[in-house]
């Protein structure tokens, strides 16, 4: 087996395991880390310090720490979408500012059973509403390679934390690409698993047909440890499915020889950076090297996956945030003299312009005369994607895209221009649409030193398969490693 590479998640457990380190003093790294990096980058949102030393003494305290678990002694942020019992979690909103779950999600339970640190909280867009986490409450989060542009959303603090070296493992969700794009955006790895691969209880709902949690990581096999310890059925997510969790790491095993990867070239052609689609070509010289079967496909009905997300995840955004009223938790605005006056200040209040537009848009495509001619038409167009991405997959094993059509964009570029923001999502929805396992790697740099990202699709739950085209791609390429240290990816461009 590989020698981890220092500073990622492998390589803490094995030190903390192994006795050569404490899970106190990579928690004392990792704070400091925070404290001289946060206020710059606006990455991390809420971190109980007195809370991780607690949990990281208990760890080091264990007689036998092989049996703390897999990630014992590991620090992992949370995104502030996802709820942390005792842990303010506001998922970016002044709706839900200085909120603490009474409890916690599955996924993070499931993290700290196999012995990994909640550090903190990361910054997001407003309930993960946004494609380059400008649109939090609490601030916007810097790209930690050019800190005048974004990292990508709506899981930017996330991504930020990764590439930063804040962490080496941290949570995301990902509804139309938020784990995948700001992970592009930022160097690391991003996995969304399959739709119903990891429980969504505790996951603050944006678009619960398309919602999931993924990691975000250094490593692949970090990547594929965290996967493993958040996978699952689960009886508190109905959504949940009931598929065993495999043996990931028995899926690195450096060998892609052939495997059939599709390559929808003619999507390329309009709209993207020429750096990433050179960047993306070289990659595909990469597996083809490495004994892959690389042949150009035809993507059906890839060109209607974004006007299909933006009304699909605006309507179930709608209902999900009806929830937000001022009665039973969050913000509750002062001085209403009427019920309705009290619903509409709370709401007015507490959300943000962006959450705000995709409720109105949301309510529009649901409201009488328009729900047959905009949300049934584009629940049938769902259909006709899905079918799209099983045709494909059935002629290859994998699907290789770009993961973000453009690098990091200057922070306020956007804004103002909905429709453009909307548009760096036009890799990523798709996967989302059908359900489908994808994974972000990074695949090298434009020549002004931004990281580009590689995208790879895969069937439902056969997320071995992009663990190990990933794993032999990061194998040739060489381990990836966070900005703060002046590294560069071998390879790419």
């Amino acid at each position: 087996m590989r020698a981890p590479p220092p500073g990622s998640a492998d390589a803490l457990r094995t030190a903390f395991v192994e006795g050569a380190t404490t899970a106190t003093a990579t928690c004392v790294g990792a704070l400091a880390r925070i404290a001289a990096q946060n206020r710059d980058l606006g990455a991390m949102l809420a971190v109980d310090e007195a809370a991780v030393l607690r949990r990281a003494a208990a760890l080091d305290g264990l007689a036998d720490r092989r049996l703390a678990g897999p990630l014992a002694g590991v620090p992992v942020a949370v995104k502030d979408n996802i709820c942390t019992a005792g842990l303010t979690t506001t998922a970016g909103s002044r709706a839900l500012e200085g909120f603490q779950p009474p409890y916690s999600a599955t996924a993070v339970e499931r993290l700290e059973r196999a012995g990994a640190i909640v550090i903190g909280k990361t910054n997001c867009d407003e309930f993960a509403m946004g494609s380059s986490s400008e649109h939090s409450a609490f601030g916007p989060v810097r790209n930690p390679w050019d800190r005048s542009r974004t990292p990508g959303g709506s899981s930017g603090g996330s991504a930020a934390a990764i590439a930063a070296g804040l962490v080496p493992l941290a949570l995301g969700s990902d509804t139309g690409g938020s784990v995948r794009q700001p992970a592009a955006l930022c160097g690391c790895i991003g996995l969304r698993p399959t739709y119903g691969r990891v429980s969504r209880h505790g996951l603050i709902a944006f678009a619960s047909s398309l919602d999931q949690i993924g990691p975000l990581a250094l490593t692949i096999r970090d990547a594929a440890a965290a996967l493993a310890a958040i996978a699952g059925p689960d009886d508190l997510d109905a959504t949940s499915a009931p598929v065993p969790v495999p043996d990931w790491g028995a899926a690195l095993r450096g060998d892609i020889r052939g495997v059939r990867i599709g390559f929808p070239r003619h999507l390329l052609e309009r709209g993207v950076d020429a750096d990433v689609a050179r960047a993306v070509e070289a990659a595909m010289d990469v597996f083809a090297a490495r004994g892959a079967v690389v042949r150009d496909i035809t993507l059906a009905h890839a060109d209607l996956a974004v006007p299909v997300y933006y009304l699909i995840a605006t309507a179930e955004a709608s209902s999900n945030l009806a929830r937000y009223d001022g009665v039973r938790y969050g913000h509750r605005a002062a001085g209403a003299d009427s019920l309705r006056a009290m619903y509409e200040a709370s709401r007015s209040e507490g959300f943000g312009a962006e959450v705000k537009r995709r409720i109105i848009l949301g309510t529009f495509v649901l409201s009488a005369g328009y729900y047959d001619a905009y949300y049934l038409k584009a629940q049938a167009a769902r259909a006709h994607i899905t079918a799209g991405y099983a045709s494909a997959l059935a002629e290859a094993d994998l699907i290789a895209l770009p993961t973000s059509p453009t690098p990091a964009f200057p922070l306020g570029e956007r804004v103002q221009d909905p429709v453009a923001m909307y548009l760096s999502d036009v890799f990523t929805v798709g996967a989302s649409l059908a359900g489908l396992p994808a994974i972000s790697v990074p695949c090298g740099f434009t020549g002004a030193g931004l990281p580009v990202g590689l995208q790879l699709v895969g069937r439902p739950f056969d997320e071995a398969a992009l663990f190990c085209a990933a794993d032999v791609y990061e194998r040739e390429t060489g381990p990836w490693q966070p900005c703060a240290s002046g590294a560069r990816r071998r390879g790419g461009a």
